[in-house]
């Protein structure tokens, strides 16, 4: 037992004294700030300013999601051509400078230039998220892998709990101006952190430029895809999961309303729960991450949810619906942890950008297709259907993986080059 603790203790101060992990988590810190406050605060700006118009507020998902269709490959592809951190470090300067010139537009009167705040900053996302993950592979040995998505897992599901509350309280004590400020400002601090990033890799002395055109490098990645078994397994797991997905999470006030019985507001309460457990989840994660295989922590987290959202769909209980919620939590760091460490594990360098940009479409094309659905199938079938079809799908998933459990990452992670 002492042996362990004396490994895992090194590692950790390993892991933390790289000014990657360093850079990147306090640039991850300044997003989050700045992109919580957003989508409260514009939310609730536009329910203000339109008096609670559906059709205007779903103009908000829309600028958030549609960027992920329309740019997710290309902005992966250009991230495996251009040098990831100047990529990162432009592309906030330039959601920067795009909230600015929004402030301004706000000052003379137009409030629907708000809705571009979102969709810019959406967009150049779709650039730089790419870019994060390549410098992941470069900077962190495999073996700390596991533990660096754990410890971001972690920031994330802290903001889920934090964020509503900020971006509630920036808006309704200083408004929209002050909001869309704070925005801009921790773009900029996120750039600002990033230029602490380790210096992009230089060319190889002699090696050929670049000449093949960037369709040609999108047709490599589809190929690329297509033959790793890891990769295409991955891919048909994020279909499943995404229509699985997106059939219950607008339903979840119905959950609430007609199987609970209670008011529409108790919803915050199983979001909280969430919140918390996926905190909890996300460093038992860390503890288990070095000890199992990637594929085998997002088989768990399929297994489970499988089990909660079943309960789910079918207690009248708050106590077990509570229960299952806090689960489903428990194990959704374990399903995105393996989710990407799976990515960088069965991807080379040069292709991290185009196997983000194939695989994460994947997912969220799926998740729209049956949450635009979900209004009409939920006037035709009951709740528990529904919520039982869900956790069908994610029982697909489980049966997807299996066949993935015997192998082991088909590409090695390169070891840092930080001391």
């Amino acid at each position: 037992m002492s042996q362990a603790g004396s490994s895992t203790a090194p590692t950790m101060r390993t892991f933390f004294a790289n000014r990657f992990v360093q850079s990147i988590m306090l640039s991850g810190l300044f997003l989050q700030v700045g992109i919580w406050i957003r989508n409260f605060a514009i939310l609730l700006y536009v329910t203000d300013m339109t008096n609670n118009d559906p059709y205007s507020v779903s103009l908000i998902s829309v600028a958030e999601f549609a960027p992920i269709f329309i740019f997710s490959f290309i902005g992966g592809a250009f991230a495996d051509r251009w040098r990831p951190k100047l990529t990162m470090v432009w592309c906030d300067i330039l959601s920067a400078a795009s909230v600015f010139i929004i402030m301004i537009t706000l000052y003379y009167g137009s409030w629907k230039a708000i809705f571009f705040a979102t969709l810019v900053s959406s967009i150049l996302s779709q650039f730089s998220q790419p870019s994060a993950m390549k410098l992941f592979k470069v900077h962190v040995p495999e073996s700390q892998m596991q533990m660096g998505m754990s410890l971001f897992q972690s920031m994330m599901a802290i903001f889920m709990i934090l964020g509503p509350i900020m971006g509630t309280f920036v808006y309704y004590h200083f408004g929209i101006e002050t909001a869309v400020a704070i925005m801009g400002v921790c773009f900029v601090l996120s750039a600002l952190v990033l230029t602490f990033l380790p210096a992009d890799r230089k060319a190889e002395p002699g090696a050929e430029p670049r000449t093949t055109h960037i369709f040609a490098e999108m047709g490599q990645g589809f190929r690329y895809v297509l033959k790793n078994k890891m990769l295409v397994t991955l891919g048909g797991c994020f279909a499943v999961a995404g229509l699985a997905i997106g059939l219950i999470s607008p339903l979840g006030i119905y959950l609430v309303t007609e199987n609970l019985g209670l008011p529409k507001e108790d919803l915050q309460w199983f979001m909280a729960t969430n919140g918390i457990a996926m905190i909890i989840g996300g460093g038992i994660t860390m503890g288990f991450s070095k000890k199992m295989l990637p594929q085998a922590l997002l088989t768990i987290g399929l297994v489970v949810s499988v089990v909660t959202i079943g309960i789910m769909g079918m207690t009248n209980l708050l106590w077990l619906a509570l229960s299952m919620q806090f689960l489903s939590g428990l194990v959704m760091p374990a399903i995105q942890i393996g989710i990407n460490t799976m990515i960088l594990g069965n991807t080379e360098e040069t292709f991290v950008g185009r196997v983000n940009g194939i695989l994460n479409p994947l997912f969220m094309g799926a998740m729209v297709i049956t949450m635009s659905l979900a209004g009409s199938i939920k006037a035709s079938f009951s709740l528990e259907m529904i919520y039982l079809t869900s956790a069908a799908l994610f029982l697909i998933g489980v049966f997807i993986m299996l066949p993935s459990l015997k192998y082991k990452p088909a590409v090695a992670v390169q070891p840092s080059s930080e001391t």
